[in-house]
């Protein structure tokens, strides 16, 4: 696939965030105060980084030791095309509980996604249910950067220490599969304070800024 024309799961999101707002306006003929200062601003996104080699045995332990009495079994395992549906329940519940503008995500749009060959999808089930999510996009000229695209967990089964183990989860599936993956890279919406606490409690740190306007993406196909 042409790098330029990736999907990324957050630019389509934001994307689609912005083209409710135009929807919104032409229907109520306004929106709120809160939302035409993001629409005229952008949306802000922490970018934060963890370096492989700080993932060190006693890291990994410590990470361990932080959920081993919260979550008594969870299974992981790579999604297949016939998960999608079950991603985009997780996905839409999961955000419905987060600070961000938040659209729906349909199946469409998860199929074009991980038919693109550098992404992996992930699912946690715990106590026999599928209950979380994390996508994985592999960057860089020579892969050497794995982004975290996207990870969510049903509201029911939040601060239970699932979204660590699929965490962990997608640092084993890189230490398998993509060895030569140097730092692993997130983004999180400046207002979301939850997931930047949990990106944080991985060991992630900040390392800069991004903004997202309206007119990056009203050329894009």
């Amino acid at each position: 696939m042409n790098p330029k024309s990736k999907i990324e799961l957050k630019k389509n999101r934001i994307r689609a965030f912005f083209h409710t707002l135009e929807i919104e306006r032409k229907e109520k003929g306004e929106i709120s105060e809160e939302l035409q200062k993001v629409e005229k601003e952008g949306m802000e996104y922490i970018q934060l980084r963890l370096p492989v080699e700080r993932i060190t045995d006693t890291f990994e332990t410590d990470l361990k030791q932080k959920i081993e009495n919260k979550v008594i079994r969870a299974n992981i395992r790579e999604a297949k095309e016939e998960d999608l549906d079950i991603i985009k329940e997780i996905y839409n519940k999961a955000w419905l509980t987060s600070n961000t503008p938040f659209r729906q995500i349909d199946v469409d749009t998860l199929d074009k996604i991980f038919k693109d060959p550098d992404t992996i999808f992930l699912i946690g089930r715990l106590y026999g249910k599928d209950a979380a999510f994390a996508i994985l996009d592999f960057e860089g000229d020579n892969k050497e950067y794995a982004q975290i695209a996207g990870l969510g967990v049903i509201p029911r089964y939040q601060r239970k220490g699932l979204g660590t183990i699929i965490g962990m989860a997608c640092w084993n599936f890189i230490k398998k599969n993509h060895p030569n993956v140097k730092e692993l890279r997130a983004e999180v919406y400046k207002s979301n304070k939850v997931s930047y606490g949990f990106i944080t409690g991985l060991g992630f740190e900040e390392f800069g800024t991004k903004r997202y306007k309206k007119e990056d993406f009203e050329h894009e196909d």
